[in-house]
């Protein structure tokens, strides 16, 4: 299958680019059969320029792949917790796939019964209970509940209370991630759980910057860490100037209905010679099917 490769970099003195070239719902509109194969269960996307003022500078068709304290548990067995809660995120993403392909069927009266699970299954499932008292108990000032509340949900769901989006600069360098799920590319029957995440490289210092590598680690919701290294982004090198952007999409399948990512870009300055390389940290951020409470960063 061939695949679209866009490259798009942004200019952050242009008047109103700063907010609008990064959207708010990355997952909506992805064309994610669109991909290239960049490692071990991730593919990257190029990122769409259209409707704001960017340059799009190379296009490339390919058909290959590219290469502190310690506390007290709250549970006696916080192991079977963290089983029983992919067990419920896996029963909530097939009910929303369920209700998806009901309405695409036109089958109202069982999307509609559907929807109705849905919305009591939210009441009840745990992790979005703790979420909603959390953010009650911080709202009335009542920060021993919402500590107690944030303690429960890291014994039932440690990733939980990770966000599903990052912020991190490193010597002047930001790197900003925003991960979703994607309902339509999983099958949470067999075990596939599809993510993707748009990412914003901004070169906030007064140097040009090369991006020569990536390395991501890449944990399930059992566990289970793979790391991935690759040359560059979309099978480039980009060169980033001072004061401008580069953004582009990826995704990543998992095998739970949760799970995280870091890593980090090795960089280097270009406009000395011999200068050495540096790395610029992708700080961890969530892949969730039940998302967070933020739409955009």
């Amino acid at each position: 299958m061939h695949s679209l490769s866009l490259k798009v970099f942004t200019d952050l003195n242009s008047a109103g680019t700063r907010r609008s070239c990064f959207p708010a719902q990355v997952g909506r509109g992805l064309v994610v059969d669109q991909r290239r194969r960049v490692g071990s269960g991730c593919w990257d996307h190029g990122g769409g320029a259209a409707g704001r003022k960017c340059w799009v500078v190379s296009c490339a068709v390919d058909g290959g792949n590219s290469g502190g304290g310690e506390r007290p548990s709250l549970d006696p067995n916080p192991t079977q917790n963290q089983s029983s809660f992919l067990s419920r995120s896996q029963t909530y993403a097939m009910l929303k796939q369920q209700m998806e392909v009901a309405a695409k069927s036109e089958d109202y009266k069982e999307a509609a019964r559907i929807r109705d699970s849905l919305k009591i299954f939210e009441e009840e499932e745990p992790v979005l209970r703790f979420r909603r008292l959390i953010k009650e108990a911080v709202a009335d000032e009542r920060f021993e509940d919402a500590a107690r509340y944030r303690d429960e949900l890291k014994e039932i769901a440690p990733h939980s209370l990770l966000k599903c989006s990052s912020d991190a600069t490193t010597l002047g360098i930001r790197v900003q991630v925003r991960s979703v799920y994607i309902e339509g590319r999983s099958l949470p029957s067999r075990g596939q759980y599809f993510f993707a995440y748009r990412i914003r490289i901004t070169n906030n210092s007064d140097r040009p910057v090369q991006l020569l590598r990536r390395h991501w680690i890449i944990t399930d919701g059992n566990g289970k860490t793979e790391n991935v290294w690759g040359i560059g982004v979309i099978g480039e090198q980009p060169v980033i100037l001072p004061r401008t952007g580069f953004e582009y999409s990826s995704a990543c399948p998992l095998s739970t209905p949760s799970g995280r990512m870091e890593g980090d870009f090795e960089m280097k300055h270009i406009d000395r010679v011999g200068s050495p390389s540096f790395n610029v940290a992708i700080a961890p951020f969530s892949l969730s099917t039940l998302g967070d409470d933020a739409d955009i960063f």
